[in-house]
């Protein structure tokens, strides 16, 4: 059926597809240590401040997960943005060093809240999300590259994880020596490879301006990441370093006479650093939210993204980045779509990025394939445009209109061109039901068909 969208409060949450829920781990040291520009750790978790909004709310929560779920899922229905297409995001630091039992029970709690019913174990609680009222569509783990086992990758599997963040920073050993991260550019390289020969999205968490760095030296570093085979991850989070409260670089910053950029220099080399983003990367945020009484030095603007991006279209520069591209930040003239494949080695595999877009280069849907070790596996699948329920139709949005059953065929031909005989997806949870109806089946942690 055909009706408006209904009015919702903060649109731009839900304008990309899909509804992001976040949770917050308990509070817990990371083994390795403190990043020198790390916060928290005692009573909040590492690397945020309690003046966050989320960690507000798990504060008040106790960090229960169930109760962290269900109190954002009424407001996202108080807010009227729909609830069947959730992407939950887990915050609060290395996911995979907490215990066994805390994150088998976390991850659980977690669908137990989604299903609205206590579930035996895990895997009956994701069974049962899979025709829930409440999906989990996606699931982001945020977690260092050090962690990323063949055991680590196994267990996010099993959770129904499809994208990792992993904190690069810098791809230099010399900074992280100094910023005391505890792993190497060769863990950054070795956790990229296997996250996405797994199937996972893979995002860094960059952070220009750190001490020992300069603008000259990020550039070539930032440049390093795209142009070296060894990285180029599917999105990004730009944060750049500012002095906060609490941590160890705020009780040494005037003793190593260290200063963040101005906000003039943020200003210029995140413009620099979006002209060297490609096609098939997304830019999820600018700017970490720590409020102003936490910050001892650095950039106070929060929106700095917002001036960024305004300035670039006011002088019609052209950015590749998918955030800029996407059909719910852009005003279009005309909707005649057309398919465009951009190949790139990356990781010792071949990626495919298909994507769907107009004359104007406004991103409608995109798919991920990889093909590595004579394996197909297709890492995501989104359709842009205002989120809406499942099975609804509504008049301005792309979705349930049929683009991605397309891109599905047409990474399925690419898959056959190349000799492979069966491919597999990394679905959500909530999504299984979806490529069922492709002819998929779920096989171990993912959605499979055998390629005639």
């Amino acid at each position: 059926m055909q009706k408006q969208i209904p009015a919702v409060k903060k649109p731009v949450r839900t304008i990309s597809g899909v509804t992001p829920l976040t949770v917050v781990l308990k509070p817990r040291k990371c083994a390795h240590g403190t990043c020198i520009y790390c916060p928290g750790g005692e009573f909040v978790p590492q690397s945020y401040t309690n003046k966050s909004p989320a960690i507000m709310r798990a504060l008040v929560l106790r960090f229960d997960p169930r109760a962290q779920v269900e109190n954002r899922l009424n407001t996202l229905n108080l807010m009227n943005h729909p609830t069947d297409k959730i992407e939950l995001i887990i915050l609060g630091g290395t996911f995979m060093q907490y215990p066994e039992k805390y994150k088998d029970e976390f991850i659980k709690k977690c669908f137990d809240a989604l299903n609205g019913k206590d579930s035996k174990n895990l895997e009956e609680a994701k069974k049962i999300n899979e025709t829930a009222k409440n999906r989990c569509v996606a699931m982001c783990i945020e977690n260092r590259p050090d962690n990323c086992s063949a055991e680590d990758i196994k267990k996010m599997l099993s959770y129904g994880c499809t994208r990792v963040e992993i904190g690069v920073q810098m791809p230099d050993d010399k900074l992280y020596k100094k910023t005391n991260r505890g792993h190497s550019v060769k863990d950054v390289v070795e956790a990229t490879r296997k996250l996405k020969d797994a199937g996972f999205k893979v995002g860094y968490h960059i952070m220009p301006g750190l001490p020992g760095s300069d603008e000259k030296k990020d550039l070539r570093l930032f440049k390093k990441i795209f142009d070296y085979e060894n990285f180029r991850p599917d999105q990004l989070k730009i944060y750049p370093c500012q002095i906060i409260s609490d941590s160890p670089l705020e009780k040494i910053y005037k003793k190593i006479k260290f200063k963040p950029y101005s906000e003039k220099q943020t200003r210029e080399i995140l413009e620099k650093m979006m002209k060297m983003i490609p096609e098939y990367c997304r830019v999820m945020r600018v700017m970490r939210e720590f409020p102003k009484e936490k910050l001892i030095d650095g950039v106070e603007k929060l929106d700095l993204r917002k001036d960024i991006e305004l300035n670039l279209r006011k002088n019609k520069i052209k950015i590749g980045e998918i955030r800029m591209r996407e059909i719910g930040f852009n005003k279009i003239s005309g909707s005649d779509l057309k398919l465009k494949i951009l190949e790139y080695n990356a990781s010792e595999g071949k990626e495919f990025f298909l994507q769907f877009v107009n004359d104007e280069n406004i991103l409608f849907g995109l798919l991920r394939l990889r093909i590595s070790n004579s394996k197909a596996i297709i890492r995501e699948l989104h359709v842009y445009g205002q989120a809406i329920a499942l099975g609804e139709k509504s008049i301005g949005s792309q979705q349930h209109k049929g683009l991605g059953k397309l891109l599905m065929e047409k990474a399925e031909g690419i898959a056959r061109k190349n000799g492979i005989k069966k491919i597999s997806v990394i679905s959500g949870v909530g999504v299984r039901e979806y490529y069922r109806n492709l002819g998929y089946e779920l096989e171990g942690n993912y959605m499979v068909k055998m390629l005639q």
